[in-house]
This record gives C-alpha cells, sequence and structure tokens, in this order.
C-alpha cells in the first residue's frame, strides 16, 4: 500500500510538471473576426497568417455573416474593424479581446468600462495628433491656421491637438458640426479662416457621400485637404498619412507573439508604422511646393526629436 502510494504521488508529479509543457505545444488559438472579406480586410488577413508562427491556431469567422464563434474556448479574439469590434462586445467578452483597425474614438465608444479576462487592447486605426500635426507642418511649415470639421459624437480630444499646432507656431480654427443639414454651411466658416483643412476619422462628416464636395468646396477655396487615406488623394487631397491594412496586420502579429508568452495584452497603442502619399497635381493648380516623401520623413523625425 506505501508503495502504491509513493508510485502514485510519483505520478501525478510527472503530471503537474508535463501539464504545462503539453498546454504549450498545443498553441494559442486565436479567433479572428473580421468585419467584411472587402480587399482591406483580406489584406489584413493575408499578412497576418504569413506572419503568424505555425504554433499559433488561426480561426477566421464573418460576424456580419452569421457565422457562429466560439465565445469560452478561444485565449484570444482579434476583432479587425469596427463591426466585428461591436460583435466580440456583443459576447460579453468571455476572452481577452485585440481590437485593430478602428478609430480610437470607436474603441472608446464600445470599450471603456468594459472588462475581460487578461484585458481588452487596440490598435487603432487613425493616427495620434502628433504624428498628423508633424505630417502637415513637414508638408506646409508655413501654414498659420489649421481649419477642423468633426461632431459632437466623434469624443475630440481638443487640447492635444492645439497643443501640438502651438507647437508648430499656428493655432486651430475648429468647428462643431451638429447635423449633416449643417455641414457645408461650418465648412464655409472654417474654411474662410484656415490655411489648410485637416481631416479627421469622423464618418458623420467625411462619409463616401460628402467627400468629393468637401474636396470642390476647399478647392474652390485655395485651402488644401490634408487627408486620412490614398483614397482621399487620389480624389483631390493635397497628402494624407495612413497606415495600411499591412502594417497593422504585422504589428497586430507581434502583439499575438507577445499574448502567447505573457498571456497579457499590451495597453491601446497607434499604429507604430504609416504611408504617406502626396498630390502633385493639386499642389501645382495651388501653387504649393512639395517636399518629396524623404524630406517629409527627415522634417517629422526632427520635429519629433525637438517637441517630444
Amino acid at each position: 500500500m506505501r508503495l502504491f502510494l509513493r508510485y502514485s504521488e510519483a505520478l501525478l508529479l510527472c503530471l503537474l510538471v508535463l501539464l504545462p509543457l503539453t498546454s504549450r505545444a498545443e498553441g494559442l488559438t486565436v479567433t479572428l473576426l473580421l468585419s467584411d472579406s472587402s480587399t482591406p480586410y483580406q489584406a489584413f488577413l493575408d499578412t497576418l497568417s504569413l506572419r503568424l508562427p505555425a504554433s499559433i491556431k488561426l480561426i477566421v469567422q464573418n460576424p456580419v455573416r452569421n457565422e457562429n464563434r466560439a465565445t469560452g474556448a478561444d485565449d484570444l479574439v482579434v476583432a479587425v474593424g469596427m463591426k466585428a469590434a461591436e460583435a466580440a462586445i456583443s459576447t460579453s467578452l468571455r476572452s481577452p479581446v485585440l481590437a485593430v483597425m478602428v478609430p480610437k474614438a470607436g474603441y472608446d465608444s464600445l470599450f471603456l468600462g468594459q472588462s475581460a479576462p487578461y484585458g481588452i487592447s487596440a490598435i487603432y486605426l487613425d493616427q495620434p495628433w502628433e504624428r498628423q500635426v508633424d505630417f502637415l507642418y513637414a508638408v506646409m511649415p508655413d501654414v498659420e491656421r489649421v481649419g477642423l470639421l468633426y461632431s459632437p459624437e466623434t469624443r475630440l480630444e481638443v487640447a492635444p491637438l492645439l497643443n501640438s499646432v502651438a507647437n508648430h507656431g499656428g493655432s486651430v480654427v475648429a468647428q462643431s458640426v451638429q447635423s449633416t443639414d449643417r455641414l457645408f454651411a461650418s465648412l464655409e466658416k472654417v474654411l474662410s479662416g484656415s490655411d489648410v483643412l485637416l481631416a479627421i476619422p469622423d464618418s458623420r462628416i467625411y462619409s463616401a457621400a460628402s467627400i468629393r464636395n468637401i474636396l470642390l468646396t476647399s478647392y474652390r477655396h485655395e485651402v488644401p485637404l490634408i487627408g486620412l487615406s490614398q483614397g482621399y488623394v487620389n480624389a483631390g487631397a493635397l497628402a494624407a498619412i495612413f497606415t495600411l491594412p499591412e502594417q497593422i496586420a504585422e504589428q497586430t502579429a507581434r502583439q499575438i507573439v507577445a499574448f502567447d508568452k505573457k498571456r497579457a495584452l499590451p495597453t491601446p497603442s497607434y499604429p507604430e508604422n504609416f504611408s504617406v502619399a502626396l498630390n502633385t497635381q493639386v499642389a501645382r493648380s495651388l501653387e504649393i511646393r512639395l517636399p518629396s516623401e524623404d524630406e517629409i520623413r527627415k522634417r517629422m523625425r526632427k520635429a519629433g526629436e525637438e517637441g517630444r
């Protein structure tokens, strides 16, 4: 009997030692929720799949198509886009959630005050104010008045923007747009007192239905617009700073690998990398001398070193 007890204790000890090793060998299970199957989300998925190690299991689902997803066995849920983030929060957050390719204002409206095992985090789609303003002044160093339209729903944090523009010797001409039927009256007011218009990720203002008219109006006032994507530049913006889905996917892969080791998510963050687009035709029409992309990045690095 004593020999049997010693054998049982030894066996139990071996199992306790081997259990964590077995768990690690199985690898992390990540459920990836995609807002839709359009090109940006497919580009994100393709890059993420390439960057993740084979030990991490990736389960891809589209909650918009009502695909069933696990709600208790996920080691980590990665929600790509706002629709996916909304789907993640509707499942009572029984797993840690990393929301990516979401605007900061959208993330705050969904997740502030929520809780989940090991936390909730994000990689925002938009750029931090300091980077946007550094980019604006790298493109147009002599700007004095920066125009800004925003709706109350954006929860706009004005102070960091004001400080960033002030550090460059400028000021902000801001106008709240209370309703869509007041959009162009507010736009005219802002443009009349601005040297440049800075777009922000606010779908109530910069929508597919309004962006063309906003660009035409700003062009008529000879006030260039700094946009949010390559699409803005193609449509007539002077320049844009943005992060590609592939760049966010690479950052997401690094955070997933880190989560696999630490079982904890970092604090929400802005994109680490960014891309730049320039519209030389608009620059010529407005008689603006555009620096090269290399010069813009050089000026931004210098501004970051001096200002922060």
